[in-house]
């Protein structure tokens, strides 16, 4: 493949990896990770709530990796409430999952970061074979799309294995008790998913522009050895 398209694919991994650590930077601050509508189920039986009546006592709340805020309703008007997950929740969340979250969010940030850099040196400047050529940029694009799932896989076990939204809901709440009703990823969760998916992406550019995938080789040299034994 000519230089110059080679430069044009390593741009463009260059830029999307670019645009995926702004957009990492700017989930991890957010509280666009969950949105969940929770029940109070202590007030709908006390009048024996159904159909329409429950919207009275239906609440919501949407958070992130570090607060949130929500609307409670137990039949007497709406309570918004705020809260952040350090320090008000640390005895209430599942602290060393919530934490590995993070780590592996900000490592997911600076690989991300790194790829970039990578990727616009092996575009214009004069890459090393190992560290900054492709073998390089094939590592760091599996260990980038690595972390971003553990993320994803970490975060959706707290929420769903651990019901983090019903135990935020209930949250100093002594008189009244809350289910989780319903519960959807937001724009945050899903920045992360898009950023794995570009590091997928970003290994098939490799490819596309020329570069067996590691640990491939390639058929010429195959051919060069047979034939060298052959000669012995």
């Amino acid at each position: 493949m000519p230089s110059q398209q080679k430069k044009v694919i390593f741009c463009t991994a260059g830029v999307l990896s670019f645009v995926c650590a702004l957009g990492l930077v700017t989930a991890l601050g957010t509280p666009l990770w969950i949105k969940a509508t929770f029940l109070c189920k202590t007030g709908a039986l006390l009048v024996n709530a159904s159909g329409q009546e429950l919207n009275k006592f239906m609440g919501e709340m949407q958070y992130g990796l570090f607060h949130g805020e929500g609307v409670r309703q137990c039949g007497l008007g709406a309570r918004p409430f705020r809260f952040s997950i350090f320090p008000d929740l640390l005895k209430v969340i599942p602290l060393s999952i919530h934490i590995n979250v993070i780590v592996f969010s900000m490592i997911l940030v600076v690989l991300t970061m790194v790829g970039t850099a990578f990727f616009m040196y092996n575009a214009f400047g004069k890459p090393f074979e190992t560290l900054h050529g492709p073998l390089g940029l094939y590592l760091l694009s599996f260990i980038s799309g690595s972390c971003g799932c553990l993320v994803m896989i970490l975060f959706a076990s707290e929420v769903k294995i651990h019901h983090l939204s019903e135990k935020i809901a209930n949250y100093k709440e002594g008189t009244y008790a809350y289910k989780t009703q319903s519960e959807k990823y937001t724009a945050s969760f899903w920045v992360v998913f898009i950023c794995f998916f570009v590091h997928f992406l970003n290994g098939l550019l490799i490819r596309l522009a020329g570069f067996q995938f590691p640990f491939a080789k390639p058929k010429a040299t195959e051919t060069t050895n047979v034939a060298a034994d052959l000669m012995y």
